[in-house]
């Protein structure tokens, strides 16, 4: 998880840093498959050079980033889950639990779904 380090250190807030070092190193653990890059100040995992999902931080929550296909597919999840959402990704607010099963489910669509896609994003 060195790719991240920098990254990581920039946090300010120390439970924000905490909880998004959480999320990244389950994402690891889960899915040793997934190469974590470190790509437009974002930390995100890809697999045979495409992307598969992005993290970023902000004041109020972490942004999740499916891509406009896993949003869509999991809208109604998404929804479910209490967080809010734009067509490229959801907000995780800090104070709020990490839905782990949708993260996963998530991972696993775009892994899937993108099995044999040859780009880095979807066109």
């Amino acid at each position: 998880m060195e790719v991240f380090e920098e990254y990581l250190a920039g946090i300010d807030h120390p439970d924000h840093r905490e909880r998004t070092e959480e999320i990244l190193v389950w994402v690891a653990n889960k899915f040793p498959n997934l190469e974590p890059v470190f790509k437009w100040n974002t930390p995100m995992f890809s697999e045979h050079g495409t992307f598969i999902i992005g993290f970023s931080t902000a004041k109020q929550y972490l942004s999740v980033s499916p891509e406009v296909a896993g949003i869509s597919q999991f809208a109604d999840d998404i929804a479910k889950a209490g967080y809010s959402a734009t067509k490229g990704l959801f907000r995780i607010p800090w104070k709020e639990p990490v839905n782990y099963e949708l993260l996963e489910n998530m991972i696993e669509f775009n892994i899937l779904d993108k099995a044999d896609y040859t780009n880095f994003w979807r066109k």
